[in-house]
C-alpha cells in the first residue's frame, strides 16, 4: 500500500496527529499550522490503513464553505467519491439526522427548515398575537433568548417560574412559540441541534446504529462548539473514545453566540484515555508577528499552552501609527494601502480589521474619495435578499400547506387586496383553533364575514398556491422554480420599481432559476427527500451560512470576528484603544477581557507579510467624542518587535479641534526635548518629539496620567512647568 502521498507533505506533528492510533484525540491546531490538512490526511489514513470505509467516515464543522472543501480535498487525495461520507456542517448533518428519522423525533416528514429571518418573523407575528408591546419586548431580543435556552438544551417545559416578570414572559413566549412550530412543522436552526441530540439522546436504538455506523467522528473547530453540539457528539462517541477533535484556545472568539471555551478543557475529563498533539509550526506569518502575537495571548491565565513559531524568517517589523482622530487614522490606512497597489500589491491582499462595525464609516469614505474599489464583508448573501426569500417562500407553501412563515410571507406580496385586518382574522383562528394559517384561512372563507373583494381576494391566493403545485408536479426541479417566477407576480412587482433595484432583483430571480438547474441532487439520499424539499432544505442552510463569497479585488473591510479563518498579506488593525478594543464592556469582567484578548491574537495572526497597529488619540464614534487611553495590548507588545510609523503628507488639522486665539498660538521654538509641560485634559508630561512645521506642528508627549500622545501644537495650550 503507499500512502507516500498521505504523509510526505506534512510535518512531523502533523505526521504524528494523522497516524495516531485510533483513540480520543484533541489536536491543538495553531493559527495558520495547517488544522484542514491533517483533518483531510487523517481520514485519508483511516480509510487507506486502518480499513474504515467512507460510509463509517462523520466529519463535522462549521460552514458550509469548509465542508465543501474538506470534501473536494478528500477526492483529490484519495481520488474516490465522498459522498458517500457524513461531512457538513452541525446544522447540516442535525438536518439529515431528522430527514432520517422524522417520526422518532416526533416531527412531520414534510417539516420545513427556518433560517433566520424566517423565525423572526413568526415571532414578531406571535408577540402581537400575545399582545406584547414590541417596544418593551424587541422581537430580535426574544429570538435571541429563544436561541439561546435551546443551545444549553432548554425546553421551556424545563424552566421554573420564578417571581421576575421578565423571565415569566419570555418563558410565556417561549412556550407559545414552540407550541406554534409544532403545529406548523416547522424548525429553526437551533431546534435542528437540540432536536437531534433529543432523538440520539431517547432512541436508543437510533443512538446504537449511528454508534455502530461512525466509527471515527471528527470535529473542525473544536473550541467554538456550544453546549447542544458537545452534548451530541459526547452522546455519538460515547465509551468508544474514537473522538477526533481539532481545535485552538487561543482562538476561542464567539462567546457571545454561545461558544464554551470550556469543552476544550473538558474533553481531557471526559475522554480520559486521549492524546494531545500540538501543532506549533505556523506557515502563514512572519517571525517577528508570530512572535508579537505569542506574547499578547501569554497574558490569558488557563492555557493549554502553544507557542506559534515558522522557518519563513522574521519579516518586518509590526508598525504602530498614533493618529490624532479617527479621520487622520484612515487616511493615514488609506495612503499606505495606495503605496502598497503602487508597489505592484493587489488590493484583495489588504484588509482592515475592526473591532466594531461603525468604524468602517471613515475607511469607506476615503477610499471612495481616491477612488479605490473596496468591499464591506458580509453583504446580504443570495438566499437571503428579499426577493429570493420571497420566491423560495412560494416554494415553500407549495411543499407544504401548513408552513405559517411562508404563508404569511407571501400571503400579499405582492399587494393583492387581502387587508391587514383578514390576515388578522386568520391569525386568530389559527390560534383559538390550534390549526396552521392555511386551514384558519379556510375557516375565514367558509365564515362568509368579509367583503366580497377580500374573500375572493383570499380565495385567488390559495387556489394560485394549489395551481402552481399542481403545474409543477412533473416539471423538472428548475421548470418549477421558474414557473413560480414567472406566475406568482413577484417580476411585475420588482418591474415597477424605479432606477435599477427592481432590475437587480429580477436578475436574481433568474439566477435562483439557473441555481436550480444546477443543483446537485442525491437522487439515492438516505432520508428519500424529493427533488424541490432538498433544494428548500439547501437554501435556508446555505441562508445560514455566515462565509462570504469569495472577493474580487477589492480592499477588504471586516470586523475581526469575520476574519477568523482568512489570511491577507497586509493586515491593518485599526481602533487599539482601551474602551473600543478591549470593549469597554470587558474591562471589568476578567473571562471577557480574555476573550478580547485572543480577538487580538486571532487579528495579528490574519497578517502574513505586514501588520500595522493604530490607534487615535481623539475619536467621535456612536455620536461622542472620547479621549482614549492606547489599548492594553498595545503595551503587551515587547517594543523590539515594534517601529513607530509617521505620515510623509501633510494632515489637516482635526475637525473638532477648538480654534486657538492668535494672541497665545505656540510653536516649537516655545519649547525643547525633555521639557515639562501641563494641559488643561491630561495633566503634567515631558515632551518626547516635536514635528512639522507651520500650522502642522506636532508635539510628542509623555503624561504622567494618560501615557504618550501626540498633540497639535497650535491648538494644544500647553504651559511649561
Amino acid at each position: 500500500m503507499d500512502i507516500t502521498k498521505i504523509i510526505d507533505s506534512l510535518n512531523d506533528a502533523q505526521r504524528q496527529a494523522v497516524t495516531a492510533p485510533s483513540q480520543a484525540m484533541l489536536v491543538l491546531a495553531g493559527a495558520g499550522s495547517g488544522k484542514t490538512r491533517v483533518l483531510v490526511h487523517r481520514i485519508a489514513w483511516q480509510m487507506q490503513v486502518e480499513g474504515v470505509s467512507a460510509q463509517g467516515i462523520l466529519a463535522v464543522t462549521f460552514t458550509n464553505k469548509a465542508a465543501r472543501e474538506m470534501r473536494g480535498r478528500i477526492e483529490d487525495l484519495l481520488q474516490v467519491p465522498a459522498h458517500t461520507m457524513w461531512i457538513g456542517t452541525f446544522h447540516g448533518i442535525a438536518h439529515r439526522l431528522l430527514r432520517r428519522h422524522a417520526i422518532q423525533a416526533k416531527l412531520p416528514e414534510t417539516f420545513q427548515v427556518m433560517d433566520s429571518g424566517d423565525q423572526l418573523r413568526v415571532i414578531k407575528r406571535l408577540l402581537n398575537t400575545l399582545n406584547f408591546d414590541d417596544s418593551k419586548w424587541p422581537p430580535r431580543e426574544v429570538q435571541w433568548h429563544i436561541n439561546a435556552q435551546k443551545d444549553e438544551g432548554i425546553r421551556a417545559r424545563h424552566t421554573v417560574e420564578t417571581g421576575d416578570l421578565h423571565q415569566r414572559q419570555m418563558l410565556r413566549v417561549y412556550r407559545a412559540y414552540e407550541e406554534l412550530c409544532d403545529r406548523s412543522g416547522l424548525v429553526d436552526f437551533a431546534e435542528l441541534l437540540l432536536r437531534a441530540h433529543e432523538l440520539l439522546r431517547d432512541n436508543q436504538d437510533v443512538l446504537d446504529f449511528y454508534q455502530q455506523r461512525f466509527r471515527q467522528v471528527h470535529v473542525d473547530e473544536f473550541q467554538d462548539t456550544n453546549t447542544i453540539q458537545y452534548a451530541w457528539l459526547r452522546l455519538l462517541t460515547d465509551g468508544r473514545d474514537n473522538l477526533f477533535v481539532v481545535g485552538d484556545d487561543d482562538q476561542s472568539i464567539y462567546g457571545w453566540r454561545g461558544a464554551k471555551i470550556e469543552n476544550i478543557y473538558n474533553f481531557q475529563k471526559h475522554y480520559p484515555n486521549h492524546q494531545v498533539i500540538k501543532l506549533e509550526q505556523n506557515y502563514r506569518s512572519t517571525g517577528t508577528i508570530l512572535k508579537a502575537a505569542n506574547k499578547i495571548i501569554a497574558n490569558n491565565a488557563g492555557r493549554m499552552g502553544k507557542e506559534l513559531w515558522t522557518n519563513a524568517g522574521e519579516g518586518d517589523l509590526i508598525s504602530l501609527y498614533t493618529a490624532f482622530n479617527e479621520q487622520d487614522e484612515a487616511y493615514f490606512v488609506v495612503e499606505r494601502i495606495r503605496a502598497w497597489i503602487k508597489e505592484g500589491g493587489l488590493r484583495s491582499d489588504a484588509a482592515i480589521l475592526y473591532r466594531s462595525n461603525a468604524q468602517s464609516r471613515q475607511f469607506e469614505e476615503k477610499l471612495m474619495a481616491t477612488g479605490t474599489p473596496y468591499r464591506v464583508y458580509g453583504g446580504l448573501r443570495f438566499f437571503d435578499r428579499a426577493e429570493i426569500k420571497n420566491a423560495l417562500a412560494y416554494l415553500r407553501l407549495m411543499s407544504n400547506r401548513n408552513d405559517d412563515a411562508s404563508f404569511e410571507r407571501v400571503i400579499n406580496t405582492p399587494t393583492r387586496g387581502i387587508g391587514a385586518k383578514a390576515i388578522d382574522d386568520i391569525r386568530c383562528i389559527a390560534r383559538d383553533q390550534s390549526i396552521s394559517l392555511w386551514a384558519a384561512a379556510i375557516v375565514l372563507i367558509n365564515q362568509r364575514t368579509m367583503t366580497a373583494r377580500a374573500t375572493n381576494a383570499l380565495i385567488g391566493f390559495l387556489e394560485l398556491i394549489k395551481a402552481l403545485a399542481k403545474d409543477a408536479e412533473e416539471l423538472e426541479l428548475y421548470e418549477k422554480v421558474k414557473l413560480v417566477v414567472e406566475k406568482c407576480g413577484l417580476v411585475e412587482l420588482y418591474q415597477k420599481e424605479k432606477m435599477d433595484k427592481g432590475e437587480e432583483k429580477i436578475e436574481n430571480l433568474e439566477e435562483l432559476v439557473n441555481a436550480a438547474r444546477l443543483f446537485d441532487f442525491d437522487q439515492d439520499n438516505e432520508e428519500n427527500l424529493g427533488e424541490l424539499d432538498m433544494f428548500l432544505a439547501h437554501a435556508a442552510l446555505e441562508s445560514g451560512d455566515s462565509q462570504a463569497d469569495d472577493f474580487d479585488d477589492c480592499v477588504q473591510l471586516m470586523t475581526i470576528h469575520s476574519a477568523k479563518g482568512l489570511e491577507f498579506k497586509v493586515v491593518f488593525l485599526v481602533g487599539m484603544e482601551e474602551g473600543l478594543f478591549p470593549s469597554q464592556q470587558s474591562v471589568d469582567d476578567v473571562a471577557r477581557l480574555e476573550e478580547e484578548r485572543r480577538l487580538c491574537y486571532v487579528g495579528m495572526t490574519r497578517a502574513m507579510q505586514q501588520l500595522y497597529l493604530t490607534y487615535a488619540e481623539s475619536r467621535r464614534l456612536y455620536g461622542r467624542e472620547s479621549y482614549p487611553r492606547p489599548s492594553r495590548f498595545l503595551r503587551e507588545i515587547p517594543a523590539e518587535f515594534i517601529q513607530e510609523v509617521r505620515m510623509r503628507a501633510t494632515i489637516s488639522r482635526p475637525v473638532t479641534a477648538v480654534k486657538p486665539k492668535s494672541a497665545s498660538l505656540q510653536t516649537a521654538g516655545s519649547y525643547k526635548l525633555g521639557q515639562g509641560v501641563s494641559h488643561a485634559k491630561f495633566g503634567e508630561g515631558v515632551v518626547l518629539q516635536l514635528e512639522g512645521s507651520g500650522a502642522q506642528e506636532r508635539v510628542q508627549i509623555n503624561f504622567k496620567q494618560v501615557g504618550v500622545k501626540w498633540l497639535m501644537l497650535a491648538y494644544a495650550n500647553l504651559e511649561v512647568v
